[in-house]
């Protein structure tokens, strides 16, 4: 199968390697210098049996609406659902028309009952623009004053222009945050191995939100049984309120979920693999990628995944002044001898090539470094001993990716020696289908 893949990320490198490992030629438009199979083209016009669009930007703008009026078979949603992530008012809106469970929330375009809204919650608080911010239009604090400074920065367009002009303002969830990818197409769903990701820049969960600093899989404590519960109560019912209004959903639904005291609620809905998740989940797949996508494109998902039993970390490297000014034109050092490392992969993303033909950074997440291995400590250790290989100029990273889960009571399946279907490790589940 000949698969173009839309995109020039992390996320798009690692969709590239997992296609190929199961023998598909790939195209990656345009990709970057660091990912093969780059082309600069317009995805319109390159001939492929399947098009995976990895980025949320384009699904928006409806770039999958042109290539199916071209004949195309398409992984990824219409612009009519892609305003899942295009619009959180509008998600916030079709989640509860769903009952899906998410937390008390309000959307404002004025910012006197903004905070009259936000005062009369009781905290933390949380501020989002409404429209795509590339994952860092999200504050979350335990200060009034700053939730209410943010307000008053996103409605005036200082702070993310046009998309923070409507803001939703939500109470804050405590507990534990689980990533959920579903494969859909448009009336069945199959959840691929759950993931935590790290949002903040820092160690510790310190800084501001990022596009992600890093991420691991499987999740201590995480068993089937939660992940079902998070497609039954919420990615079923978002697919039949899709449904509802003429919206034939096929692509990922990925449920960002906070699993409270009273059940999984549902942080976010983005409509694309998450980044950096997609650089653990992807590398465990041990089936093909490819006829996974190309039966949700085609409306009839009859495949079920399957996953090595081995844990995966990703460590995001990235450039310094990021996430607010990133600087760029640094060369990368090391790439070659941290990729050679025995269970390692490094997924190119902010780079671009130099005047000598080096790769240097031209973005602020520059490199997502994943070690694999039969435990998740083993895997961390992996990751980090090829970052430490890495360097240019005001690199930065987290030091503390999946540390919180190595002291977790649970062991994952694959440390307790149980096969993939073993209750911790957090095995997807069979298909599950919209009833009517």
């Amino acid at each position: 199968m000949r698969v173009c893949v839309v995109g020039s990320g992390g996320r798009e490198h690692a969709l590239a390697v997992a296609l190929r490992r199961a023998g598909n030629e790939v195209v990656v438009v345009p990709g970057n210098a660091g990912i093969p199979g780059s082309e600069e083209a317009d995805p319109v016009e390159v001939e492929a049996d399947l098009v995976v669009v990895g980025p949320e930007q384009p699904l928006v703008e409806g770039l999958a609406d042109r290539l199916r009026a071209r004949g195309r078979l398409v992984f990824g949603p219409g612009a009519d659902g892609a305003q899942l992530e295009g619009s959180k008012r509008w998600m916030k809106e079709l989640l509860s028309a769903a009952g899906v469970p998410t937390a008390r929330h309000g959307a404002f375009t004025d910012v006197v009952p903004a905070i009259d809204f936000l005062r009369s919650l009781e905290g933390p608080w949380v501020v989002k623009t409404d429209g795509l911010a590339a994952g860092k239009g999200v504050l979350v604090t335990t200060d009034v004053d700053e939730a209410a400074d943010d307000v008053v920065a996103k409605l005036s367009g200082t702070a993310f222009g046009a998309a923070g002009r409507t803001v939703v303002i939500e109470e804050g969830l405590s507990g534990s945050e689980l990533s959920v990818l579903a494969v859909c197409d448009g009336t069945r769903a199959v959840a691929l191995a759950p993931a935590q990701d790290h949002k903040r820049l820092g160690d510790g969960d310190s800084g501001p939100n990022t596009g992600g600093m890093g991420a691991f899989s499987p999740v201590p404590a995480i068993g089937p049984e939660l992940v079902d519960d998070v497609l039954d109560s919420a990615v079923l019912p978002t697919l039949a309120a899709l449904s509802a209004r003429g919206i034939d959903y096929r692509g990922v639904l990925y449920a960002g979920v906070m699993v409270t005291a009273d059940g999984p609620k549902i942080l976010e809905f983005n409509v694309r693999f998450g980044d950096p998740e997609a650089q653990v989940v992807l590398p465990r797949l041990s089936c093909d990628l490819g006829v996974l996508l190309a039966q949700a494109a085609d409306g009839l998902l009859r495949s079920e995944p399957t996953f090595v039993d081995d844990a995966a970390v990703t460590v995001v490297c990235a450039s310094e002044g990021y996430p607010a000014s990133p600087r760029t034109g640094d060369p990368i050092e090391g790439i070659d001898v941290a990729a050679a490392g025995d269970g390692v992969e490094v997924y190119c993303a902010g780079v671009a090539a130099g005047p000598g033909g080096e790769l240097v950074t031209a973005g602020g997440r520059v490199l997502s470094v994943t070690g694999l291995g039969p435990s998740l400590a083993g895997a961390r250790a992996r990751a980090y001993r090829a970052v430490s290989c890495l360097s240019w100029p005001g690199m930065h990273y987290r030091h503390d990716i999946a540390a919180p889960a190595l002291t977790s009571s649970f062991p994952l399946a694959a440390e307790a020696g149980a096969g993939t279907s073993g209750p911790a490790l957090g095995s997807p589940g069979a298909i599950r289908e919209v009833t009517r």
